[in-house]
């Protein structure tokens, strides 16, 4: 049922109000005082017609091959309590539109599993687990989609993921050399660019690792480039699959984007997402952190039903670990 005009703008309004207090802020730390007029419009669009907001996350993709990061392939309490943070969000919206709210995880795994170093039947498995969370869990505003779920992207009845990607580049992709001339003439697109590459080293660094700081410098950006090239791909598609719905982000984003980033649990850095990090719980809060930084803060993990689950800190830890979160 439409709602009249007046109560429909309400409604706009307050539901922007909601979804911006999640954002994360962009460099400054400040936020947009409201949504870009993109997003405000495919809001209104939903509000007026009395039908579900719907939104659409590009989101856990699969566990960072880094286990200075994270504890191992499959979802945790890091990915729950994030997953959680989603539904409330969903549910605050329909407490103030009848019509309700949906929002589709839009797993990006196998969009960049060879990329990121990801074996395709280890990023099944971890959404098999985002599933099973989110039905244990009784999430009833979440659905996810993959690349997998595609299936005017391929010709074939069950083609392989290698066959997924392939159809989503030659479809929806861009050539390398026109991403990296777009990206570098932007503050926006250099600060994806170096927040990303930083990612890539730290996921690719071991212990014994016989190359210099420099080299795995220069790998990680070569595939920083493929990494934004598919993610590019991807949102391509996504906005033909969903054409309007409101699109969220895990990244910071530009005032005036046609992107929400969101936040789904407190970190101290920006970039950080429960796929690569560990939950912490601090007693009054969890927060996220990178698995090497809470063990060297003494936070004991924590295991649940026999598997790591995540890392708590006990009282006489906590003000020495805030510390620590406030000075990052």
């Amino acid at each position: 049922m439409r709602p009249p005009r007046d109560a429909a703008e309400t409604r706009v309004h307050d539901i922007a109000q909601r979804l911006a207090r999640h954002q994360r802020c962009d460099r400054s730390g400040t936020l947009a005082p409201a949504l870009s007029d993109p997003l405000m419009a495919r809001l209104r669009d939903f509000v007026q017609a009395g039908e579900a907001v719907h939104m659409v996350l590009p989101a856990f993709p699969a566990k960072s091959p880094s286990r200075r990061k994270v504890l191992g392939t499959l979802p945790d309490l890091a990915e729950a309590l994030s997953l959680d943070a989603l539904e409330r969000l969903c549910a605050r919206i329909a407490a103030i539109h009848p019509a309700g709210a949906r929002l589709t995880i839009c797993s990006d795994g196998h969009v960049f599993g060879p990329t990121i170093g990801v074996s395709d039947p280890v990023i099944d498995q971890y959404q098999a687990g985002i599933k099973d969370m989110i039905a244990r869990r009784g999430l009833r505003h979440l659905d996810t989609f993959c690349l997998l779920d595609g299936e005017h992207l391929h010709g074939t009845a069950a083609p392989t993921p290698e066959q997924r990607r392939a159809a989503l580049m030659m479809r929806h992709g861009h050539p390398l050399a026109d991403i990296r001339s777009e990206l570098l003439r932007t503050d926006g697109g250099l600060r994806q660019l170096r927040g990303i590459i930083r990612f890539m080293a730290e996921d690719d660094w071991r212990p014994d690792d016989p190359r210099s700081a420099t080299q795995i410098q220069r790998h990680a950006k070569s595939r920083a480039y493929q990494v934004i090239q598919h993610s590019l791909a991807w949102g391509n598609f996504l906005q033909q699959r969903f054409p309007r719905s409101l699109r969220l982000s895990i990244h910071p984003q530009a005032h005036g984007s046609d992107k929400l980033g969101i936040h789904m649990l407190p970190t101290a850095d920006a970039w950080l997402t429960p796929w690569h990090a560990v939950a912490v719980d601090l007693g009054d809060r969890t927060v996220l952190m990178k698995r090497h930084q809470a063990e060297n803060q003494g936070a004991r993990l924590v295991h649940v039903e026999g598997r790591p689950s995540h890392y708590r800190v006990w009282p006489d830890q906590r003000r020495r670990v805030l510390q620590d979160r406030a000075a990052a």
